[in-house]
């Protein structure tokens, strides 16, 4: 079964709220075996939803929309779906008591505005609300299914689980799911990984499809079968093969994170934690503390952003920071060291560099970066030139210094 997907909401087109539904929604559908081949956001526009409408019947079999379900003019919707199909719109007995019962119940004013969510197309069944008072409304006609669910992730989420899902399940004749595998890299770019695994991004079931996120490159590895094992057993050898290929690379699978990866092996091998970071201002430490159990093997951090801090908090020699400049890998190096000390850590993580916008110099550039770590009095030093916006490049430096140290307990 092929869907589209329509969401509703000027709001989100002027980007005051961020589409999560979009997401979860492809997420829950691919789960279940079904291909949602567009998405698409309008308006609060009566023409653009219903055009958006007729567009996506002209090819899939499911249509879900949501947004618009709500009491006010703007909830246009169940009115565009009605017009879509030359239907009319009738109260439905069921959905009118969800709403009385939604005001009852919180012992609310119901104004006669809120009676519009009564309606529905004719011929539509409701798709109860447990949490809101918009039914939701399935259609079937010509051989097409129609889903409009409210708008607010709260409502939508719980319906897609608890009611859409099953109800697109007992229309699913082939009963096919679809199953991904995430494959997770860092300090390698999506061209240099696109290149070494080119050959097996042409396949057409299981499929291979390259992602790039700051710091970050995945590999997802998708099949359609008729189980979960079946699906299990296809993904195996395409991944021992892409393993093989970029091992040096790969750090976690599916919803692992670098810094849960690093904590799992400090952890492990018993091992301790500090960092001094300058331009990243503490996101080492916040990463690796948004890890439970974290303080079995966190010590603590400094955020060392003046050379006076350097100095007198982590002990670096006052003459390197004259004689390198506080971005240097000589300073990285000592901070690493210094926090190490300090903390009497196993382990010390020192970082230094230009985030930007400004403060960038022809020798030294703005993402010019030094990470420093310093494991049981051996160093190591790593130099980056990161590009992009400030955020971006403390986000780089943060995932760059996680992955030295992966690397790095990955050797002992």
């Amino acid at each position: 079964m092929h869907a589209e997907a329509i969401f509703t909401g000027t709001e989100m087109l002027l980007g005051q709220i961020t589409n999560t539904n979009a997401a979860f929604l492809g997420e829950q559908l691919a789960a279940a075996g079904i291909s949602l081949y567009r998405q698409v956001v309008v308006g609060d526009n009566l023409e653009r939803i219903k055009q958006a409408i007729n567009n996506a019947r002209k090819e899939a079999d499911i249509i879900i929309v949501s947004g618009g379900l709500g009491p006010t003019e703007d909830d246009l919707s169940r009115e565009a779906l009605a017009e879509a199909l030359n239907l009319r719109l009738v109260e439905h007995p069921e959905a009118l008591e969800n709403v009385k019962r939604y005001f009852k119940s919180r012992d609310l004013l119901m104004t006669s505005n809120n009676l519009k969510q009564a309606l529905v197309p004719e011929g539509a069944k409701i798709l109860n609300n447990p949490v809101g008072t918009a039914c939701g409304i399935f259609l079937e006609h010509d051989n097409k299914r129609y889903i409009l669910l409210p708008g607010p992730p709260h409502e939508f989420k719980l319906m897609v689980t608890e009611q859409v899902l099953p109800l697109l399940q007992l229309h699913n004749n082939k009963k096919e799911i679809i199953l991904s595998r995430i494959l997770k890299m860092t300090n390698i770019g999506e061209s240099a990984v696109e290149k070494t695994v080119k050959d097996l991004l042409h396949g057409q079931n299981p499929t291979v499809a390259p992602l790039s996120k700051p710091g970050q490159v995945i590999l997802r590895i998708t099949a359609r079968a008729n189980s979960p094992e079946k699906a299990k057993e296809m993904i195996t050898p395409l991944e021992k093969e892409i393993r093989q290929r970029l091992k040096d690379f790969i750090f976690g699978t599916d919803d692992d994170t670098l810094e849960g990866i690093v904590g799992k092996l400090l952890a492990e091998k018993n091992l301790t934690l500090a960092t001094a970071e300058s331009c990243t201002g503490g996101l080492v430490a916040n990463r690796i503390t948004n890890i439970s159990g974290s303080s079995s093997y966190f010590l603590g951090g400094m955020i060392t952003y003046s050379n006076e801090a350097k100095i007198n908090l982590l002990g670096v020699d006052p003459y390197i920071l004259k004689a390198k400049g506080a971005v240097s890998p000589d300073v990285a190096e000592a901070m690493a060291t210094g926090i190490r000390n300090v903390m009497g850590a196993d382990i010390g993580i020192g970082i230094t560099g230009i985030a930007g916008p400004g403060g960038g110099s022809p020798q030294k550039p703005v993402g010019l970066v030094y990470i420093g770590l310093d494991y049981k009095g051996k160093l190591f030093v790593k130099k980056n030139l990161f590009a992009g916006q400030r955020e971006i490049i403390k986000w780089q430096s943060s995932q760059n210094a996680l992955y030295l140290l992966w690397k790095n307990l990955n050797k002992s």
